[in-house]
């Protein structure tokens, strides 16, 4: 490497032209670096590192390297300290041949995030080559009448130098015959050669040696040396002269055997033999030039006779003689400078040479995904390759530095579109017809998180029997989300509220990652007919995506309530549990109201409809009394008379409509007393039945302005609740056991029953959005009449009206 010293101010400006000139160069993403050839392994190049502006602690972690076409192993970096160190042999003349500029060319790639520098490394000639001959001794045959300033061509030595160190110069070994004649700056006009300075006298001196020395320019000197010997020939004065010393002719490559080069003509001013002349190639031609040309001896023509490459050879140099046949024969010489032409038969190559996949969605614009390298060995147009991409791909080419291309992101990329790319690069030169060639790369895309878990409905509708087991399942919720790996793993939960006094957690659970919803305790409808919450779906990404979904779970009734007795109306006549006491004159007639026997059931619908039965009396005796079937009242079916017995047991069994149906049963005892006996109790049973008489119409009135309230609702609320459950079907809720069930009315046959509970107390809960409107409705066919839930009288057998909307009871109208 070329590095000297210098002393004072002369020693700073060297230093600080150093520094402008690799900071400039690393400005442009390029160094220069130089080196003398056969430098000793570890010979000192530069602080690569410290050029490229790269701190030494990242050159292992970014995976620093060192990569160049052809002979990659030459030059090596020490990456604990970033210095370029010669690796191995380095010959100038094997890399480069004979060409001035010689080079090696360094791609130094660092990853995360990537980068790309150039660095070329000058090799510099050093004088280790010597001047060489063709051979190291040539004969030559001269007549003794050739005159004086006879020119015999020589072929100069070659050295693998250049510059200065293969700048010959030739001199000849002291004799008083020959003069050397050197080239002059028109070498391909006039060559090296001998000038006879003295005639020849073959009797006196039949042979002459002389030695040519060729030495070159380096320091120190090389020499090379050729022995000369010529022979003195007698006779044949006149030698064979072409028609030029130099023929130039241009030949394509490629062309066929057999294709004609030129044809070169020599004459002799002798005649006969000594005048005929023969064609050949002088012994000094190369065995490159005979492989690949045949001189026709007769004629001169020059023909092909091997491969001719361009990118091979570009020029052949052909010494050509013409000898005539004397006895003693004399030659002429002429040069033939073939040029071969380039056509474009080398299609461009195409090298991945660094790829940084896969590529993330949210990569910025920009970004490099690969590092191509192209070449064409053609020349001139046939080698200026220009490279494309196929169209639709969210990439681009840009040229980076000399025949390099960067794969870069042109447009914003989605996984969930499209997850990987076929990238085919089209490298095309500019000879006529073009050739081209392709290269393909697969770019995969991956996945970050930008898309949240999605429900396919907002809301779910469950229906849930009451009374299920612990840790039964009642429901499944499913989100989709459309990344892929982690960030689409989807995990559920519960979002937390209160219900009432408790947790909702202690209701229901769900399953992380099934998304199986699980009732922990039995629901009970009678404390709780709408469970309403929200379960949350989030995925497994950084930072995690999620959104929710509402679930609203009715829990349905089961008959598990029997009906329950209540106690008369004013509280006399004993307890709901127990018997019931009733005094009752004989002379009452058929149909007489006797009491009525009240009770509720907690359940609801068909379950809570309760049906009156009067047991049979013992012994099978008919008793004179009967019980409303869905009224409960005891009145008599006939007059009394002396042989009823004073003292009555009606048992009365009251059942609900459920399957299977529940029953509780209530006493009655009745004694009868004549008309003359306990004036005070008759007298009270008569203002009791007067009074129950005024009530019962005052309470039928209140009780048909009820019923026509509730039955005007009722129309409107089916309206409503129609309305919208089309709208809701518009937007394609789902169907199934879990969608919202349409509006159900249930009718009794004929008849129906109006019950109501003093202890149950609807309870809906909901947490965002009101819940569903649920209608059932026992309504008979025969037109209602007045209840009065207290003391009323009604017609045996005649139906009462039930209506449940929702959050709405009766119990709240009747009471």
């Amino acid at each position: 490497m070329e590095f000297s010293w210098a002393n004072g101010q002369e020693s700073q400006r060297l230093l600080l032209s150093v520094l402008l000139f690799a900071f400039l160069e690393a400005g442009s993403s390029q160094l220069h670096y130089s080196v003398s050839e056969e430098a000793k392994h570890g010979t000192f190049v530069g602080r690569i590192a410290q050029d490229l502006g790269l701190e030494l602690t990242e050159l292992v972690p970014r995976l620093f390297r060192v990569a160049s076409k052809g002979r990659g192993d030459l030059l090596e970096v020490n990456l604990q300290n970033g210095i370029l160190f010669v690796n191995g042999r380095i010959d100038r003349e094997e890399l480069c041949g004979r060409s001035a500029e010689c080079s090696l060319h360094l791609e130094v790639i660092v990853d995360r995030p990537l980068q790309v520098f150039h660095v070329e490394v000058e090799v510099k000639d050093i004088n280790d080559n010597a001047p060489v001959f063709p051979a190291t001794q040539k004969n030559l045959f001269i007549p003794e009448s050739r005159l004086l300033d006879s020119r015999f061509p020589l072929e100069g030595a070659s050295d693998a130098d250049i510059g200065a160190n293969a700048l010959l110069t030739y001199r000849l070994s002291p004799n008083e015959y020959f003069s050397l004649e050197k080239p002059s700056n028109d070498d391909q006009v006039k060559g090296l050669g001998l000038v006879l300075r003295k005639f020849l006298d073959r009797e006196e001196t039949p042979e002459i040696s002389i030695v040519l020395t060729a030495t070159d320019g380096g320091k120190p000197e090389l020499t090379g040396t050729v022995q000369l010997h010529i022979t003195v020939l007698d006779a044949n004065d006149n030698a064979p002269v072409f028609d030029r010393p130099l023929y130039t002719v241009k030949l394509p490559e490629n062309v066929p055997n057999g294709t004609l080069v030129i044809k070169v003509n020599a004459s002799d001013l002798d005649e006969g033999l000594n005048g005929d002349v023969v064609y050949s190639f002088s012994t000094d031609v190369s065995p490159n030039v005979k492989n690949r040309f045949y001189i026709d001896p007769i004629t001169g023509q020059i023909i092909v006779n091997g491969y001719i490459d361009f990118e091979e050879c570009k020029s052949y140099e052909i010494l050509v003689e013409g000898t005539d046949k004397g006895q003693l024969p004399l030659s002429g010489h002429c040069r033939v400078i073939v040029k071969v032409q380039d056509i474009n038969d080398n299609i461009p190559d195409l090298e991945f040479k660094s790829l940084s996949l896969p590529i993330k969605e949210n990569a910025p614009l920009g970004t490099v995904i690969a590092l191509i390298s192209v070449s064409d060995q053609d020349s001139g147009a046939n080698g200026q390759v220009t490279c494309s991409l196929i169209p639709d791909t969210p990439f681009k080419l840009v040229s980076t530095f000399k025949n390099y291309y960067s794969l870069v992101l042109d447009s914003d990329l989605d996984r969930e579109t499209t997850s990987e790319y076929k990238v085919v690069v089209t490298a095309r030169d500019g000879g006529s017809p073009p050739l081209w060639a392709t290269a393909s790369v697969s770019v995969e895309v991956a996945d970050v998180n930008d898309n949240a878990p999605v429900f396919a409905q907002a809301e779910y509708t469950v229906f849930v029997k009451e009374n299920n087991a612990p840790g039964s399942h009642i429901f499944t919720v499913w989100a989709r989300d459309a990344d892929a790996q982690e960030n689409a793993r989807v995990s559920y939960s519960l979002v937390e509220r209160r219900v009432g006094e408790r947790a909702l957690s202690s209701y229901v659970s769900v399953h992380a990652e099934s998304g199986k919803v699980y009732a922990l305790q039995p629901l009970d409808h009678e404390e709780l007919e709408l469970l309403q919450f929200q379960v949350s779906a989030r995925d497994a990404g950084v930072p995690a995506l999620g959104s929710n979904v509402t679930l609203q779970v009715f829990v349905l009734d089961e008959n598990d309530n029997a009906p329950a007795l209540l106690g008369p109306p004013g509280g006399g006549g004993g307890g709901g549990g127990g018997a019931r006491s009733e005094v009752l004159w004989r002379s009452v007639g058929a149909g007489h109201v006797v009491t009525k026997v009240r009770a509720v059931d907690a359940d609801s619908g068909y379950n809570a409809w309760l049906s009156y039965e009067l047991q049979p009396a013992a012994a099978g005796a008919r008793s004179p009394f009967r019980v409303g079937l869905y009224t409960g009242e005891i009145s008599t079916t006939r007059a009394l008379d002396e042989a009823d017995a004073a003292r009555q047991r009606l048992l009365v069994l009251v059942k609900d409509h459920g399957e299977p149906a529940l029953t509780a049963t209530a006493t009655v005892l009745v004694s009868l007393v004549d008309s003359g006996q306990s004036p005070k109790l008759s007298l009270r049973a008569s203002e009791g039945a007067v009074a129950s008489e005024a009530t019962l119409v005052d309470v039928n009135v209140y009780l048909i302005i009820a019923i026509c309230a509730v039955c005007s609702l009722l129309v409107l609320t089916l309206v409503l609740y129609v309305a919208l459950r089309c709208s809701g079907a518009a937007v394609g809720r789902s169907e199934g056991a879990c969608a919202p069930g349409k509006p159900v009315l249930v009718c009794s046959s004929a008849v129906g029953s109006l019950t109501y509970s003093q202890q149950r107390r609807q309870r809906v809960c909901s947490a965002v959005v009101p819940s569903n409107t649920d209608l059932m409705a026992f309504s008979p066919s025969l037109p209602p009449c007045p209840v009065n839930p207290d003391k009323a009288e009604q017609v045996a057998g005649e139906p009462d009206f039930s209506v449940k909307v929702s959050n709405f009871s009766l119990n709240n109208i009747l009471h």
